[in-house]
């Protein structure tokens, strides 16, 4: 997914002369092509995060688009301040792309964990957020961040991950993509949890439950056109995100629907990851399962949710 998204900014690149790359600490080699064909519009600067969003600050000010790309923790936690002040208060054309969301980092702990990175980003005023499935769906999203009014914030998977979207249903930033009619319950995903998500939808019916799968690969701006339609339909309403379950899509869920189903939502289970850093080292799929959030897991919140 990373090299899938980094590869898109360079096809950008070739086709809009605004568009600029600044890495912070990439790893060798990458885009070395890039480089190499527009080098004055190819940047490193090393471990300065804070440096540079007022650097991509600038360079938006004069007309142009700049992609940034770290590690997510590095770019959301390091530099809030420059996020907030340099981009959002001038609604500045900057693209954020924040490498390891959720626990792809799971084996570094707590400090490179991006846990609460959709929270503390879609609080900021102007900033897009978005966390796409897999590497086609970023091949289909990123394009669509250039002419964005504002700062955007992409979050990255570790890569690799299997590919469940499919073109035909669409990819339009800002909509959700229905994968399944509701039945009894709805699951509501954004990023890889829609492979987990679909393995759960496929138990459960096979179980005889049938439940529906929406999936938001924009956590803000929200669909809630289509959230609040697929909510209306059932018994119970289950999130499913690689995050806290404080403050990121849960709680996005769950602030529209009080506003456009006041007084008769369904009720709302919200998974994720409980409200602190996690002290269990290992693979990024052994502390989702930790979690509870592989396609099990989230199959038995669904049953247990209805069973009440």
């Amino acid at each position: 997914m990373r090299k899938t998204a980094l590869n898109m900014v360079h096809e950008l690149a070739k086709r809009d002369e605004r568009v600029v790359y600044i890495g912070s600490d990439p790893g060798p080699g990458t885009l070395d092509e890039m480089r190499e064909e527009f080098p004055d519009r190819f940047f490193i600067e090393g471990i300065a995060e804070a440096n540079v969003i007022g650097m991509a600050a600038g360079l938006a000010m004069e007309g142009y688009v700049p992609y940034v790309n770290t590690i997510a923790t590095f770019l959301t936690r390091r530099c809030y301040e420059q996020l907030a002040v340099d981009l959002c208060l001038h609604k500045l054309p900057v693209r954020l792309i924040g490498n390891g969301g959720g626990l792809v980092y799971a084996p570094l702990g707590p400090t490179h964990q991006a846990i609460e990175d959709i929270a503390i980003m879609r609080a900021l005023p102007h900033m897009t957020v978005i966390a796409p499935a897999d590497a086609d769906e970023m091949r289909r999203m990123v394009p669509q961040t250039l002419d964005v009014e504002g700062p955007v914030y992409i979050r990255l998977a570790k890569g690799h991950d299997d590919i469940v979207s499919q073109e035909e249903h669409g990819n339009t930033l800002g909509k959700a993509i229905v994968h399944k009619e509701p039945g009894e319950a709805l699951i509501v995903t954004t990023g890889i949890m829609l492979q987990r998500a679909l393995k759960a939808v496929d138990q459960l019916a096979a179980e005889g439950i049938e439940c529906g799968l929406l999936h938001c690969h924009t956590v803000k701006p929200l669909d809630a056109e289509t959230l609040t339609h697929m909510a209306r339909r059932a018994k119970v309403v289950v999130t499913a995100e690689e995050h806290l379950t404080t403050g990121g899509l849960g709680g996005a869920v769950l602030e529209t629907l009080s506003e456009t189903m006041p007084g008769s939502m369904p009720p709302i289970i919200r998974k994720g990851i409980p409200d602190k850093f996690t002290h269990h080292y290992g693979s990024q799929d052994l502390l989702l399962e930790h979690y509870g959030l592989q396609g099990p897991g989230l199959a038995q919140t669904v049953k247990d949710a209805l069973s009440k």
